[in-house]
């Protein structure tokens, strides 16, 4: 009988490694979280080590004697190689690598790994290979020495060995080629932003720290059916869902790719098309997990790279999320936001009044109609009907008496057409007794 033989991805065993340059900082927290993303890369944390160092070393990012230290625990340990809490230069990653003869890899790789590894549909595709490539060009020299060695795991998933093993002619010009793709998407999505704009419609941009919830809060508000874990970046490629809210108002929501401390450069750039979902939005939902300790720090990293985008001047809701799972003596608060509210996406707790808050931020983007219009004129009624809230509408004898909400576009121009029947409204008014209101 035929002997079956199974055959697993190569497991990475790591030892995670960080410098801490002044007392307080959050070297510690770093790791703590560099854990989690290299268990969602599919690697096993060994063992922590941070140095206390002035500065990182320029030539080796830890000083010679820690080298030493690590090298010996790799060895005790059986570590298949380490991972730097920071994104290291190509003459870093080529002396530590030497020193400690281990595979070394460094924070950048590990997030673009697991972007990689999440990227499903077309779009992320060519986001993730671009930012690989831009990675791996600037470190083509440093990585060559190590090829031999790179038998799979953290650090191998997407372009591949081959793209590595090409010069760098060939990958700037496939760099050339998907920043192409790219523009061809980004011009998609300004086409889709425009029409969106031609139908009044109000967009809000979930935004926040990865795995706040941003995927469960839309799942809850609009059973848009996409994969919700409690894993760091567990959703990659946006999504976007109309909301029809109880007053008959429509918003739309888009789900954005989460952010990270240290989020690498080559990544911010490679999904800028993306990220600007954000930019163009006309509301941003930050979604944020009061449950974690390092709720702050989190909300800080998403304000900061809000900026990097120049997402300015938009209405900020905070969404303090996971409530039910955080402690009571937790302060929350955001000065940097315009409204706050709690809520638990996973139990629904707080969503009614999320919902309510964004009824009111709609109906604040619109102006209150009260008019009459005659009935050769009901057509208009659509118009309020499709683009705005409709209040009431009352048939008389005179015509239609409407009350509702509308977009400052809408309003201009039936008030534009109004104007030219200004003498036969008048008088509908009058019947009305509405004379004095006019």
């Amino acid at each position: 009988m035929a002997e079956t033989l199974e055959i697993k991805e190569i497991e990475e065993r790591v030892i995670l490694v960080g410098v801490s340059t002044k007392d307080g900082d959050d070297t510690e927290a770093s790791l703590d979280e560099l854990e989690e993303l290299v268990e969602t890369a599919g690697a096993v944390t060994l063992e922590k080590v941070i140095q206390n160092r002035e500065s990182v070393h320029p030539g080796t990012y830890l000083g010679k004697g820690k080298i030493e230290e690590v090298r010996e625990r790799i060895q005790e340990l059986g570590a298949t190689g380490i991972v730097c809490d920071d994104e290291l230069s190509p003459a870093q990653l080529r002396n530590l690598e030497n020193a400690l003869e281990a595979k070394v890899m460094d924070r950048t790789m590990v997030i673009l790994d697991i972007f990689a590894k999440r990227a499903t549909t077309k779009e992320g595709k060519i986001q993730v290979e671009l930012a690989q490539l831009r990675y791996r060009s600037a470190r083509l020299v440093g990585l060559r020495n190590s090829l031999s060695r790179l038998g799979g795991g953290i650090g191998t998933r997407g372009p591949g060995e081959t793209k590595l093993e090409v010069d760098r002619r060939r990958i700037h010009d496939r760099i050339g080629q998907l920043k192409a793709e790219l523009e061809d998407v980004k011009r998609h999505r300004e086409t889709a932003r425009q029409k969106r704009s031609r139908n009044h419609v109000t967009v809000a941009s979930i935004v926040g720290y990865t795995n706040a919830g941003k995927s469960t809060l839309l799942n809850r508000l609009t059973d848009a059916g996409i994969l919700a874990e409690d894993k760091l970046f567990a959703t990659l490629d946006p999504t976007t869902r109309n909301l029809k809210l109880p007053s008959g108002q429509e918003i739309l929501l888009t789900d954005t790719v989460g952010f990270i401390r240290k989020l690498p450069h080559h990544l911010i750039e490679a999904f800028k098309s993306t990220l600007e979902e954000a930019k163009y939005a006309d509301i941003i939902l930050h979604v944020v997990d009061c449950s974690n300790p390092q709720m702050d720090m989190q909300m800080y990293v998403v304000y900061d790279t809000l900026k990097q985008l120049e997402v300015q001047d938009k209405e900020v809701v905070t969404v303090f999320n996971k409530i039910d799972r955080a402690g009571e003596d937790v302060i929350l608060r955001d000065f940097s936001s315009d409204y706050q509210v709690k809520i638990s996406a996973k139990t629904g707790q707080g969503i009614d009044e999320l919902i309510d808050l964004l009824e009111k931020l709609l109906r604040n983007r619109k102006v209150y109609l009260e008019q009459v219009y005659t009935y050769q004129e009901a057509g208009k009624i659509q118009l309020i009907r499709k683009y705005g809230e409709l209040l009431s509408e009352e048939y008389t004898e005179a015509g239609i008496l409407v009350k509702a909400y509308v977009p400052a576009e809408v309003y201009g121009s039936i008030m534009l057409h109004r104007q030219t029947n200004c003498a036969a409204i008048k008088q509908v008014c009058k019947q009305l007794y509405l004379y004095k209101t006019w």
